[in-house]
């Protein structure tokens, strides 16, 4: 089975009517003889194309989550094609299949075996979907079997099936990594390109010293996750209290950049937020200073910033009214025209440098990376671009260190 990704561009040359109500990037499978129909009779597939399609009306809008859950769908369709078994088959013949592959993730080939958290994972795409298929004719039974089990939080208790194809996983608690505090200055060194006695380590070869250090201290502090500190602008850090205290400082982790896009509050410690206003305010406009480095106007041909600050809802730019949501809000170009959107809608994808949704590049093109405005819009966890382009591998900065260190 073949797994394909959408794509609409020059749908005017398919000779269609409209365009196809197909969100772009949406994964879509495919049997081995490119088939979708025996004699008129949709195929497995066809029900499965349609259940990805309706994700992101389920709660699922992430293009990420639905080329995941495809990989589940083609990986249990694989494994019942192998053994002769129909994705909508009988009751028991679909138990007995799920049994065999129970065992074949749990005690097959090594590269086949999953965790306990990852098979869970799988059971609750797979339950999900033959929900659906039976709810919806294409499904006359599901291979799972569930039992009802109490849960309570606070005073409140409720009843829930709970799914027998799910293996036990330890407690929360008990699966929390901690790092060491010496360890953790010791790796902050290692960022900062400085030896363990925290002298200057002449054999290091780097760049963006100042930047891995402290957007490496920012992560420690505040527990952000690589995908939200690689992405954070520098127009969404806090500002730095007038006085140092002891006690943390909030730290708004804007949706945008957040899994499942879900705003939270986080805390930073003041040293930390400290640092990181320092590489802001001196390092970074350092580096980019006299960079000759400009995106391609590609790049600018979707997204395009002209170095606005996020404004107070009911501003005005251009002569565009503020958004009627009432949240802050930013100017963008689209298309070559100057619009207006709300400041949550910038996502990780339009964020980064690297992808050709989001450019610093106004549609004139007179702008560099040297530009105050183009630097507020660079994510903080990025290199300033030089010559070569700019640099969003951390695990890159993370690793790049003499030998015997």
């Amino acid at each position: 089975m073949h797994q394909a990704i959408y794509s609409g561009q020059e749908w005017e040359s398919w000779g269609l009517a409209a365009r196809p109500v197909i969100p772009e990037g949406m994964p879509v499978l495919i049997d081995d003889d490119l088939l979708f129909e025996d004699a008129g009779v949709p195929r497995p597939a066809v029900a499965v194309n349609r259940w990805l399609r309706e994700l992101p009306a389920n709660g699922a809008p992430a293009p990420k989550t639905w080329r995941y859950y495809a990989q589940i769908l083609r990986e249990w369709m694989a494994f019942l094609a192998e053994r002769g078994v129909s994705l909508f088959g009988e009751r028991p013949a679909l138990k007995a299949a799920l049994s065999a592959y129970a065992v074949h993730r749990s005690c097959g080939p090594l590269d086949a075996r999953f965790e306990a958290t990852t098979w869970n994972q799988h059971m609750s795409v797979l339950s999900g979907f033959y929900r659906w298929a039976v709810a919806e004719g294409y499904a006359v039974a599901e291979p799972f079997t569930y039992k009802q089990a109490q849960t309570s939080y606070g005073d409140v208790a409720q009843v829930q099936l709970a799914n027998q194809a799910r293996r036990r996983t330890p407690k929360p608690h008990v699966t929390i990594k901690y790092l060491e505090a010496d360890f953790a200055e010791l790796f902050l060194k290692a960022l900062a390109g400085l030896a363990p006695d925290g002298t200057e380590d002449v054999s290091y070869r780097g760049r963006e010293l100042e930047r891995n250090a402290a957007v490496g201290r920012l992560a420690l502090s505040t527990g952000l996750r690589r995908q939200e500190f690689t992405h954070l602008l520098a127009v969404e850090i806090p500002p730095l209290p007038r006085k140092r205290s002891p006690l943390p400082v909030p730290f708004p982790v804007p949706a945008g950049v957040t899994k499942g896009r879900k705003f939270r509050t986080t805390w930073i410690d003041y040293d930390a937020l400290a640092e990181v206003h320092r590489y802001l305010r001196l390092t970074r406009p350092l580096a980019a200073d006299g960079s000759p480095w400009q995106p391609p106007m590609s790049w600018g041909s979707r997204w395009s910033l002209p170095g606005q600050m996020p404004e107070a809802a009911g501003s005005t730019a251009f002569g565009l009214p503020g958004m009627p949501c009432g949240r802050p809000n930013v100017v963008v170009w689209w298309r070559l025209t100057a619009v207006r959107c709300c400041w949550r809608c910038v996502r990780t994808a339009d964020r980064s440098l690297r992808g050709p949704q989001f450019s610093p590049v106004p549609p004139s093109g007179s702008v560099n990376a040297s530009s105050r405005g183009s630097r507020m819009f660079i994510p903080i966890g990025s290199a300033i671009p030089s010559r070569s382009g700019p640099l969003n591998r951390w695990s890159a900065a993370t690793t790049r260190r003499r030998p015997g260190w």
